[in-house]
């Protein structure tokens, strides 16, 4: 996932623990984004301005200027920059103050590093990497899927999909030859808060598999005890 000019997706990770941030960005520059670190307030400012990251993420408890002063300043500069609040405060009413103060989403510590990953994906994908004139079909050997009159279509044969399997063949087509998790796919497909299991996620993939894999040569892939891919062949 890149920005719509082929350059990497760039993010800035404020936080008073050195050590958690540190963490973070080495995550995000294995995804391939160009990432940095700020340890309080005033740095991430200024970094904003030089750096002008596409996500920020932002943690809300830092001494001097916190965050929710930060992303005021930030807001009331024009700039509308996605942030992903970090904290260890878990209140029904400091989420809403985040999400209220600009805040495009929150998790509290201690979090999951791979929730982390994924949400930031997620926003990425909606606010960053997509560009204006991008292609709205996908393409995965001889499977195409198009984003915009929601046909999908394997060696000119037109398939029927429910709302949610097509959604989940897109999350699974704009990810090809990646292994994506159950966790990741209930996040992206089902919305991260979603109150069920993950075995809804293989019912599903074996209804994409009898729909898709029965045309011909089998494209939905398990990579045992990791997850899921597509890509042609074995």
């Amino acid at each position: 996932m890149t920005r719509p000019d082929g350059s990497p997706i760039r993010a800035l990770v404020v936080d008073d623990e050195t050590n958690l941030s540190d963490l973070l960005r080495m995550a995000l520059t294995n995804e391939g984004w160009d990432a940095r670190t700020a340890s309080n307030g005033q740095e991430a400012l200024n970094l904003i301005r030089e750096f002008a990251p596409d996500l920020l993420v932002l943690d809300i408890m830092m001494p001097g200027l916190d965050g929710m002063e930060v992303l005021k300043r930030v807001r009331a500069g024009g700039n509308d920059v996605p942030v992903l609040f970090l904290t260890a405060k878990d209140a029904v009413q400091d989420r809403i103050a985040g999400i209220s103060a600009g805040g495009d989403d929150y998790l509290t510590k201690p979090f999951n590093l791979e929730e982390v990953i994924v949400r930031l994906r997620g926003m990425a994908r909606r606010h960053v990497a997509v560009a204006a004139d991008s292609d709205p079909r996908l393409q995965v050997g001889d499977l195409t899927l198009d984003e915009e009159t929601y046909e999908v279509e394997r060696a000119g044969q037109l398939i029927k999909l429910t709302a949610k399997e097509f959604e989940l063949l897109r999350y699974l087509m704009q990810n090809p030859r990646r292994v994506l998790s159950k966790a990741q796919i209930l996040d992206q497909v089902w919305s991260y808060d979603f109150g069920g299991t993950s075995s809804v996620v293989e019912i599903y993939i074996s209804y994409l598999r009898k729909k898709i894999d029965s045309i011909g040569e089998p494209l939905i892939h398990t990579v045992r005890g990791v997850g899921y891919t597509i890509k042609p062949g074995r």
